[in-house]
């Protein structure tokens, strides 16, 4: 069995839910996503933790051009695709409660979203990674274009202006880099073995990092991520926070690092400080919002910068750290943007200040928002915990400093999770939370399966770490000795 049936059913299944009615497309869809989970969980089981590629398809697609359907799954790839097949069942039944116009659309762009996230996050051409990074950014134009808020016209055209640039920026770097190898292909080993110049890695490595930069987002590319986030509906709010976003820092980890390692030796600083830049903004402009989803929003600034900053101080404990963090992270946030669908859905409102007292009505509700409110600020114990603190090591190792500003912001970031936890669930019950009801049906499954998977990740991390660290110690080491620039 090869890859090529994780990334070809996500594209049948949606062709297929667009003949059901939009009632049935639904349960469709989450049948169809079910499935291909226990395809990835088969995978799982029959991988072995090495730093090998395993389950690989390498097809000729437009030989003559160098480019071959070429994919493959290796241990970080494995934990992506784990991510991205977890999640998506628990998204679309997130959206159950809600009554889509043409919902079997919406199913249909999610699925096909999936087959291009699994695309990136397995491709071993260069071509092939291109194709599926668009093809998991066309959905989600659709997504937030018919199925957002207000004013979502706008927020998207800033959103396509944004990544698109980004995708053109990352192009030129591969279709580069393929002029450069001697048999004209654009097999990511072939790539890995060029000897280029600084000069030339230099413009290799921006061309990458200001395509990842933007999807991440990190600072100062993060502009576009606010307003999507908030005015996308709650699915692709979810897709776009819970997977899509680890496009980018994954590619940083496939793609750019090995491609142009001195280069990264010297602009890496920079790029850490900009890192580190965004968990301290990301963390400020979050403790003064009193809009939930916009709050979550920034919120998820500063943890992706902290992710990247433990990316970017290129250790064995700082990948690492960014392998399990980037599931927990999707994990979490999915939780914590479901929670505030919740509460717009019953309040019509998602303003902080207007809350109170709804830990009185809604028990089970209040504890699970607590255990994704602890997930998220890292309690020990929680899956948050154990990424965070392999990243913080490893920006420590790199810096002190660094490692001090990091830190000293997380805590803040407990601050204002905690406070807006406070603000909405304890307290006295005013006119409009008086009438909250507490979660039922496909609510309670989705909260119980996503504090279950804090709780267990959290307690025992060690399978999701053994699974990545075969591959992760190879990729350190292999691209360290190409190193010949100054490091900072």
């Amino acid at each position: 069995m090869t890859v090529s049936i994780l990334l070809f059913l996500p594209v049948v299944a949606a062709v297929l839910t667009l003949f059901f009615k939009n009632e049935v497309a639904k349960h469709a869809a989450l049948f169809f996503a079910l499935v291909e989970l226990g395809l990835a969980i088969s995978f799982v089981t029959g991988f072995v933790p090495n730093a090998s590629i395993q389950y690989l398809v390498d097809l000729p697609w437009i030989p003559q051009f160098g480019i071959y359907f070429s994919a493959g799954i290796d241990g970080i790839s494995m934990v992506m695709v784990l991510l991205t097949t977890v999640l998506v069942p628990l998204i679309i039944l997130s959206t159950y409660e809600h009554q889509y116009k043409n919902g079997k659309a919406l199913y249909a762009l999610i699925l096909f979203m999936q087959a291009g996230l699994l695309t990136v996050f397995t491709a071993l051409d260069g071509f092939l990674f291109y194709v599926g990074w668009e093809a998991a950014l066309i959905p989600i134009y659709f997504i937030c274009a018919l199925w957002g808020g207000e004013n979502r016209i706008r927020v998207n055209i800033k959103f396509f202006i944004y990544t698109f640039a980004g995708s053109l920026f990352m192009l030129v770097a591969i279709i580069y880099l393929y002029l450069q190898t001697p048999s004209k292909l654009y097999d990511i080993h072939s790539f890995y073995e060029l000897s280029l110049s600084l000069k030339q890695q230099n413009w290799i490595f921006w061309g990458f990092f200001i395509a990842f930069a933007i999807k991440m987002p990190i600072f100062p590319f993060h502009t576009w991520q606010p307003d999507t986030y908030t005015e996308a509906p709650t699915a692709g709010t979810m897709m776009l926070s819970g997977i899509m976003l680890k496009m980018g820092i994954y590619g940083v980890i496939r793609w750019l690092i090995p491609n142009a390692p001195n280069a990264f030796a010297y602009w890496g600083y920079y790029a850490l400080i900009l890192s580190v830049i965004g968990i301290v903004y990301g963390s400020v402009i979050a403790f003064r919002q009193k809009d939930g989803k916009r709050l979550v929003a920034y919120s998820s600034i500063a943890h992706v910068g902290l992710i990247a900053a433990g990316i970017f101080a290129w250790s064995v404990q700082g990948v690492q750290g960014a392998m399990i963090q980037m599931i927990s992270h999707g994990i979490n946030v999915v939780g914590m943007f479901f929670i505030w669908d919740i509460i717009s859905r019953r309040l019509g409102t998602r303003d902080i200040s207007l809350m109170g007292g709804i830990a009185k009505v809604a028990p089970k509700f209040s504890i699970a928002f607590l255990i994704i409110v602890l997930g998220t600020v890292a309690l020990p114990l929680t899956n948050g915990f154990v990424g965070e603190f392999l990243l913080l090591k490893g920006v420590y190792n790199y810096t002190i400093v660094f490692a001090a500003v990091a830190g000293l912001t997380i805590i803040f970031g407990a601050v204002y999770m905690l406070r807006m936890y406070k603000n909405v669930m304890q307290g006295e019950l005013n006119e409009l939370t008086a009438t909250f009801t507490d979660i039922k049906g496909s609510e309670r499954l989705v909260l119980g399966i996503i504090c279950a998977l804090i709780i267990i990740i959290g307690v025992y991390p060690q399978p999701l770490l053994h699974l990545s660290e075969a591959s992760v110690t190879n990729l350190i080491q292999t691209v360290s000795a190409k190193f010949t620039a100054t490091k900072f």
